[in-house]
């Protein structure tokens, strides 16, 4: 099921392996073009961002690779799971977007999909990927933070 966050937000799916394998350079929010099972099927939380991007082509934004199940209830009318979904962006979000794809060779992925009032957002990000050397260091600073907090918390 789906959470509440405290600004009113309901977050359906996250990509935390996103975190995990790219540095997040910069994060934006675009709606997306949905068909109406699609959108039952995410008031459910039956989503999963986890291998997909978001390409431009022709001024436009689509993100591939998302899943969404079928609605459990739908008919001869229900969705292809891992269709491409167009993207709500302003032109001029698109052109910086396309830029940065182009010109700087950085990628774009989702980092969550949520409900903001009735309609579907996902928050997208400019992400630069991470070599295994980055990783490895920073899990080490995570464990070390987490060590941290525990001593903090004994004391």
């Amino acid at each position: 099921m789906a959470a509440k966050t405290n600004d009113g937000e309901k977050l359906i799916a996250s990509n935390k392996k996103a975190y995990h394998d790219y540095f997040v350079l910069q994060k934006l929010e675009a709606g997306m073009e949905l068909t109406g099972t699609e959108v039952k099927s995410l008031r459910d939380g039956k989503a999963n961002l986890k291998d997909s991007y978001v390409i431009v082509k022709a001024d436009e934004a689509f993100l591939l690779g998302a899943h969404i199940s079928p609605y459990s209830h739908g008919n001869l009318q229900n969705h292809d799971p891992e269709r491409t979904r167009r993207l709500l962006l302003h032109k001029r979000e698109i052109e910086k977007l396309r830029v940065q794809l182009v010109e700087k060779g950085l990628t774009i992925v989702p980092l969550r999909l949520y409900f903001k009032g009735s309609r579907v957002k996902v928050e997208i990000a400019v992400v630069r990927g991470k070599k295994q050397y980055d990783k490895r260091e920073t899990e080490k600073r995570r464990e070390a933070d987490r060590e941290a907090a525990a001593a903090m918390k004994i004391r």
